[in-house]
């Protein structure tokens, strides 16, 4: 396993990383650290072989956290400023990435790493297995619109039919790829791929009106800004 430590003050920019490495099989979250003190102490205590490095941050910046460390990690730099990738290049970093990250954009960023050191890319899972009546079923991922939370239960509706497990939002959202599925209210999470239209407090999924909740209109507003930079491409 690549060992990962993310170093960033932002809390949202950290969670976007950590959902990416969980969909990265052959990558393993060591610490998530929100200055680059805390980050320096853990690099004396263990091994990292991958770091995601803000660059601009309180007190002391990513590029040099950098300088200062005589045996430095491989490092993808992530950052909301484009005027810092030549210093980040000449860093030798692996990568640099402009938030938000996409999936897409995160993937092609360890594909790159694992080119450098000879490792083989993982393919990305296709279905989840869910205990349903005591049998395990088997679910596509691209099959899925839409999953609900009932209490200490999941509703888990496809385009064909809809399960009923027993699990929380948390466990599932841990299984399903973060660049297709985005939570949109606390009891609901949808596969962005089957999206019909977007609202400012509800969403269409195929024929299905999912709520939006407050405090997940930012995951609206990065899948948008994601969609954008897609069509650039």
């Amino acid at each position: 396993m690549i060992k990962c430590m993310i170093v960033d003050d932002e809390p949202l920019a950290q969670q976007v990383i950590e959902r990416h490495i969980q969909q990265m099989g052959m990558l393993t979250l060591v610490q998530k650290c929100t200055h680059v003190i805390e980050a320096f102490n853990v690099l004396q205590q263990q091994e990292i072989n991958l770091l995601f490095l803000d660059i601009k941050m309180p007190v002391i910046s990513g590029l040099e956290f950098m300088k200062s460390l005589e045996k430095p990690p491989a490092v993808i730099f992530t950052t909301a400023f484009s005027e810092y990738a030549l210093d980040g290049f000449e860093l030798d970093a692996v990568d640099y990435l402009l938030k938000p990250v996409t999936f897409s954009r995160f993937r092609r960023s360890i594909e790159k790493f694992l080119k450098q050191t000879g490792l083989p890319v993982t393919p990305e899972k296709k279905y989840i297995y869910i205990k349903v009546s005591g049998k395990l079923v088997k679910i596509f991922l691209a099959d899925i619109l839409y999953a609900e939370s009932l209490k200490d239960y999941m509703k888990i509706v496809t385009i064909k039919e809809s399960f009923v497990t027993h699990m929380t939002m948390k466990s599932l959202i841990g299984l399903l790829p973060a660049h297709s599925f985005i939570q949109v209210h606390r009891s609901f999470v949808i596969h962005s791929g089957h999206i019909t239209s977007i609202g400012r407090k509800e969403i269409s999924v195929h024929k299905h009106i999912i709520p939006v909740g407050d405090n997940y209109r930012m995951n609206i507003l990065a899948l948008e800004q994601r969609e954008k930079q897609d069509m650039r491409k």
